[in-house]
C-alpha cells in the first residue's frame, strides 16, 4: 500500500503490554511472567542445556519447562520463576518502592545477562 491510503486507519497503537491490549484481566502479571520466561530461556540457551537437564536443575518436569519456554506459564507462579533464575545463578532482588498516587505497578529490570 502507498502512504496516504486508508489502511493506516486500521492500526491500533499498543499501550506497551500486549496482554492489556488483548483485554486480559491480569495483564501486568502475565507480562511479568513473559519477561521472566524470556530471561530463563535466554540463560538456558547460553548454557547449552537440554530441556531435560534444565528441568532437573530447576526442579520441574520437562513438559512443564517446555510449556514455560513456549509461553504457556499460567500454572507457574512468579515465585517459582524467580526461584528458577536463582537456580541458574542469577541474583534476584525485590524492591518495594514508595507509595504512588496512581496506584502501584509491577516491573522487572534486568541487569546485563
Amino acid at each position: 500500500m502507498r502512504r496516504g491510503d486508508d489502511m493506516s486507519q486500521n492500526v491500533d497503537v499498543s499501550c506497551g503490554n500486549v496482554y492489556e491490549d488483548l483485554g486480559i484481566h491480569n495483564a501486568e502479571q502475565m507480562q511479568l511472567k513473559a519477561h521472566l520466561a524470556l530471561a530463563i530461556s535466554e540463560i538456558l540457551q547460553r548454557k547449552g542445556l537440554t530441556q531435560q537437564q534444565a528441568a532437573h536443575i530447576l526442579g520441574m518436569t520437562q513438559p512443564k519447562l517446555s510449556n514455560l519456554l513456549r509461553g504457556q506459564f499460567r500454572g507457574i507462579s512468579e515465585a517459582k520463576m524467580l526461584e528458577c533464575l536463582v537456580k541458574l545463578g542469577r541474583d534476584v532482588e525485590i524492591v518495594v518502592g514508595k507509595q504512588s498516587a496512581t496506584g502501584g505497578s509491577l516491573k522487572v529490570i534486568f541487569a546485563e545477562m
